[in-house]
């Protein structure tokens, strides 16, 4: 339960367990769980904003609620992240502009993006709303182990990040991921295509990233979390 309360602590804003607790090996694998938890509770939302409001004026809401539920702490890695990584820099300057507190042109105008895709598929989804709106948000947080695994932490022993590359991770750590794979079959068929996106979206990211620098940080990490989560909430609402 420390673990899982530490990951609780680390991932949301979420006032549970003692104040401080931090268990950054062992809070990994509990990520996806957090994420369903973090997406039962929109689903919940959801739910009653629904009968209140036209679907664009809720999804508005819905972003506002996911965003202060994180502390918005996917978004700022998102933003320093895309600073970072824009244009044709060596990886240590790279590194360097993601240390930076200061907003440049290219976090604005990601993260209005990402925020805009996120709002355009929560404004259309319809089918399977409630399931989708709880496990989109484990999926993305289950996107954080495969950086953790496939790519080598960026910082010398220094950053948020780096407590969780302590140890490699070992399969039993994926048994959380497994879980919401397990719960996305509730979906029926559409599963298939949400399993699919998100296999296809985490490896591409992974491959952007091992080009671009051969590392990963922790604020590439809560971009991943991002943009697996805005995109998949905008491909679960084609009309297929």
């Amino acid at each position: 339960m420390k673990s899982f309360i530490a990951a609780i602590q680390f991932l949301t804003i979420l006032p549970l367990g003692t104040k401080g607790t931090y268990a950054p090996r062992s809070m990994i694998p509990w990520f996806p769980i957090v994420g369903l938890l973090v997406g039962g509770l929109l689903a919940l939302f959801d739910m009653v904003i629904s009968r209140l409001w036209a679907p664009p004026a809720a999804a508005v809401l819905d972003v506002i609620v996911l965003m202060g539920v994180t502390g918005a702490l996917h978004l700022d890695g998102l933003g320093d992240t895309a600073d970072g990584l824009y244009g044709q820099r060596p990886a240590a300057r790279s590194l360097e502009i993601m240390k930076d507190s200061r907003i440049g042109a290219m976090a604005l105008v990601t993260v209005a993006a990402c925020l805009a895709l996120k709002w355009g598929g929560l404004a259309v989804l319809e089918s399977r709303r409630v399931l989708l709106l709880a496990l989109i948000p484990a999926y993305a947080r289950s996107a954080m182990l495969f950086g953790i695994r496939a790519l080598p932490y960026g910082r010398n022993r220094e950053g948020t990040g780096y407590d969780l590359f302590e140890s490699p991770l070992g399969w039993r750590d994926f048994i959380g991921v497994l879980v919401v794979g397990v719960f996305s079959l509730l979906l029926g068929w559409p599963a298939i295509f949400l399993n699919l996106a998100f296999i296809l979206l985490v490896w591409m990211i992974l491959i952007y990233y091992r080009r671009k620098i051969g590392c990963i940080t922790g604020d590439m990490l809560g971009a991943m979390a991002e943009v697996t989560e805005s995109t998949l909430f905008f491909l679960m609402a084609m009309e297929i």
